[in-house]
C-alpha cells in the first residue's frame, strides 16, 4: 500500500523521508494496513517557507475572506461528516454516536463558524483610539503558528480543525499541523476538508498545512525556527515543557495544556443530602472516554465516615459493573498501569481495579484508589499525580485543616469543583475553602463534575502551571482563545487612509465603544 502524502503549501505530495509508521485499532488492538510517513526536516523547511509567504499575504487580506474560509471548511465537514467519524472511531475507539457524530463534530463546526462571526465583527482585536494624540493600537496577526494536536479528541482539539487551529486562523495566521499519530487517517480526512475550503475560498496556498510524525529533533527545531510566530501544544508535561526550553530559547510565545488532577471536593452536608446522585455523578465524570480527558477528576475529597465509606464502596461497585471501554493505544495502557502501580508504591490503598484486561483491544480496569489526608501529606509529590485513563483517587479528611494544608500544596489545575448542601450547612466551610481552590484551578465549579468543556466566550479552559503554561489565556471560548495568537500593534501619527480599517476615525455604533483617559475602546 502506498504511503499517505503529507500536505505542503495547498498540495499533497510525498514525503522526503523513507520511514512511516502504521496506526492502530484500539479496540481490536489491529494494526491498520496505511503507512503514513515519518517526515524530515526538509518537509518541515518546506512548510515554513511556504507559511512565512501566506502570513505575508493573509496580512493584506481583509476580514471577510478569512471568515469565508472558516464558514467553507465547516460545511465542508458536514457534508463529509460520515467518512471523518468512521475513522475517527476506527482509530480511536470512541464511540460514533453519541460521541463523535452527535457532539464532537457539531463541537468542531460550532467553533469554525464562531470564529467566522467574530472574524467579521473584529471586536476581538480590542481596537482603541486615542484621537487627541492620534494613537491607535489593535491586535494583529502574528505570524505562522504551529499546532500539536492531542491524541483524546480527535477532531474538535486536531490541530487541523480543533480550537488552536480555529484560534489561529482567526487572528490572520497560517497554521502548521502536527497531526496526533495516533489518529493519522482521521487528520489526513480532515485537511483535505480545509485545503478544498483554502481553494473555494481563494486563500494563500500556504494557510493550511500538515505533517503527521517528526523527530523529536525536528520537533525542538521547528518550534524555535524564525519564522514560527507561535506554538500550541496539548499534551504530556514533559513533552511541553520540551519543547517549551527550545520555544523560550528562540523567544517564540508557546501555549501549552499539559497536567490537570482537577480536584472533587465533597462537603459533608452535600454528601448526606445526596450521596447516590453524587456517586454516579462522579462515576459518569471519571469513566467518560476511559477517564482520557484532560478534565477527568483524578483526585476527590471525602470527611473520614460512613457516608464516606459508603460513597467508596458503591463508586466501586459501579466501576466493577461497567465494562472497560478501549484505551487509545498500547502505550497508554502501560502509562495507565505505570500510574497506578506508582500510587500504590507511595501508598495507595487499591479499591477496585488495578490490572489491564484481557481481550481484544487495549483496556484497563475501572480503578479507584483510596488514601488517608495524613498520607497524602507524607508524600504529596508522589501522590499528587496526573493518571490519565481510567482510574482516580479518594483522599479521606479527619478536618478541615488537612484540607487547607493540602490545597495549599496542590499545583495549578484546569478545573476544581465543590459540592455542597443546598441547605446552606456547609456555607462557612465553603468560604473557608474556596479561595484556595479559587488560586489553584482556571475554572471553578459548583455542585458538578469537570468533565465538559462549552463552547463560550466565558469558557477558561486553562489554568495556573502545570496545566497549563500561562494562566492567562484559554484554549476555548471565543474571542479570548484568539489573542494568544496575536500581537498587539500600536500606530503613532499615522495618516488616517493609512490605518487598518479597525482603526480609522468613524466610531460606528457608538454603543460599543467607551472611553477611558480620553481614548475610545471597543468592546
Amino acid at each position: 500500500m502506498e504511503t499517505a502524502l503529507i500536505l505542503i503549501d495547498g498540495k499533497w505530495q510525498k514525503a522526503s523521508g523513507e520511514a512511516t509508521f502504521h496506526a492502530s485499532n484500539p479496540a481490536t488492538g489491529e494494526t491498520l494496513p496505511t503507512p503514513f510517513p515519518i517526515s524530515e526536516w526538509r518537509d518541515c523547511d518546506l512548510a515554513l517557507s511556504a507559511a512565512a509567504l501566506a502570513a505575508d499575504e493573509m496580512r493584506r487580506l481583509e476580514p471577510e475572506q478569512i471568515a469565508a474560509f472558516l464558514d467553507t471548511y465547516a460545511s465542508n465537514l458536514e457534508a463529509a461528516s460520515q467518512v471523518i467519524v468512521t475513522a475517527a472511531n476506527e482509530e480511536t475507539g470512541l464511540a460514533v454516536s453519541p460521541r463523535l457524530k452527535d457532539n464532537e463534530l457539531p463541537r468542531t463546526v460550532l467553533q469554525l463558524r464562531l470564529a467566522a462571526s467574530e472574524v467579521r465583527e473584529e471586536s476581538w482585536k480590542r481596537p482603541t483610539l486615542d484621537l487627541e494624540r492620534n494613537i491607535r493600537s489593535c491586535f494583529g496577526p502574528i505570524g505562522p503558528v504551529v499546532v500539536f494536536g492531542p491524541n483524546n479528541f480527535p477532531l474538535a482539539f486536531n490541530g487541523i480543525s480543533g480550537g488552536d487551529f480555529v484560534s489561529a486562523i482567526a487572528a490572520g495566521n497560517p497554521v502548521i499541523a502536527k497531526a496526533h499519530p495516533l489518529h493519522p487517517n482521521t487528520s489526513r480526512l480532515l485537511a483535505e476538508e480545509a485545503r478544498k475550503a483554502v481553494a473555494e475560498t481563494r486563500m494563500p496556498s500556504g494557510t493550511v498545512q500538515m505533517i503527521y510524525h517528526i523527530s523529536n529533533e525536528n520537533g525542538l527545531r521547528l518550534v524555535s525556527d524564525p519564522r514560527v510566530g507561535a506554538i500550541a501544544f496539548t499534551g504530556s508535561r514533559a513533552a511541553g515543557l520540551n519543547l517549551k526550553r527550545a520555544a523560550d530559547s528562540a523567544g517564540k510565545p508557546i501555549y501549552l495544556e499539559m497536567s490537570s488532577i482537577n480536584p472533587v471536593i465533597f462537603l459533608p452536608g452535600a454528601l448526606a443530602e445526596e450521596e447516590d446522585r453524587l456517586t454516579r455523578d462522579l462515576a459518569d465524570s471519571c469513566l467518560a472516554a476511559a477517564g482520557q480527558q484532560c478534565t477527568s477528576p483524578n483526585l476527590f475529597f471525602l470527611w473520614q465516615g460512613p457516608k464516606a465509606e459508603s460513597l467508596l464502596t458503591n463508586l466501586a461497585n459501579i466501576f466493577d459493573q461497567r465494562n472497560p471501554q478501549p484505551l487509545f493505544s498500547l502505550a497508554g495502557q502501560h502509562h495507565l498501569q505505570s500510574g497506578v502501580t506508582s500510587l500504590i508504591d507511595a501508598g495507595a490503598q487499591l479499591v477496585t481495579g488495578g490490572h489491564p484486561v484481557e481481550g481484544p483491544g487495549y483496556r484497563y480496569a475501572h480503578t479507584v484508589l483510596r488514601v488517608t489526608s495524613r498520607q497524602f501529606l507524607n508524600k504529596p509529590d508522589e501522590l499528587e499525580r496526573e493518571v490519565f485513563g481510567n482510574a482516580t483517587m479518594a483522599v479521606t479528611l479527619d478536618d478541615t485543616e488537612e484540607l487547607i494544608t493540602i490545597l495549599e500544596l496542590l499545583e495549578g489545575n484546569l478545573t476544581g469543583s465543590i459540592y455542597s448542601a443546598k441547605s446552606g450547612v456547609d456555607d462557612d466551610l465553603y468560604k473557608r475553602i474556596e479561595p484556595l481552590l479559587r488560586h489553584k484551578v482556571g475554572r471553578l465549579l459548583n455542585d458538578k463534575m469537570p468533565t465538559g468543556v462549552a463552547v463560550s466566550p466565558a469558557m477558561q479552559h486553562g489554568g495556573p502551571f502545570p496545566a497549563t503554561s500561562h494562566p492567562g489565556f484559554t484554549a476555548v471560548g471565543i474571542p479570548g482563545s484568539i489573542t494568544r495568537f496575536a500581537m498587539l500593534q500600536c500606530y503613532d501619527g499615522v495618516r488616517e487612509d493609512r490605518l487598518p480599517s479597525v482603526l480609522r476615525n468613524t466610531l460606528q455604533n457608538p454603543n460599543t465603544w467607551r472611553s477611558i483617559n480620553g481614548a475610545w475602546i471597543r468592546g
